[in-house]
């Protein structure tokens, strides 16, 4: 199973976007599957405020445990993980839009009626599967990029 399509079967459990790439992830950056998901856990939905969209967010920490910096003199760590966290960004908002949930939705989660909104146009289970795979699309161009 691709890391795209185990992503997809845990947002498909109902888990959080940015459980959901976390997870597909977790045995290759050494968590375990219920470490990954309680990391994810309180990202989802933009921080549940709107804010930047959880499957960007779920990424961004694969490629932090990936790449990120873990020793104080190691600098060339650090601008590595500058570099990816921009790379990410930068090409989720190209090719989603945004990565701001609340722009990528088209209503503000953080009210009732934008909640209602988003369940009545189903975009929790048809939209946002779609920022998912291309989360993890996006990563996996990055990493590619890393190896060569």
């Amino acid at each position: 199973m691709t890391q795209k399509e185990k992503a997809l079967v845990y947002f498909d459990k109902q888990f959080h976007c940015s459980q959901a790439v976390l997870a597909a992830y977790a045995e290759e950056c050494g968590l375990t599957e219920e470490q990954a998901l309680k990391l994810g856990g309180c990202l989802g939905s933009g921080m549940r405020k709107g804010e930047v969209c959880g499957a960007c967010t779920g990424a961004l920490l694969v490629l932090g445990l990936l790449y990120g910096q873990s020793d104080e003199k190691e600098l060339a760590s650090r601008q590595r993980a500058n570099e990816v966290n921009d790379k990410m960004m930068n090409r989720f908002k190209e090719v989603c839009g945004s990565y701001i949930c609340n722009d990528l939705l088209g209503y503000d989660i953080t009210t009732e009626e934008g909640l209602r909104k988003i369940r009545e146009h189903h975009l929790f289970t048809e939209f946002c599967p779609q920022m998912v795979a291309n989360a993890v699309d996006i990563l996996e161009e990055i990493r590619k990029e890393q190896q060569s």
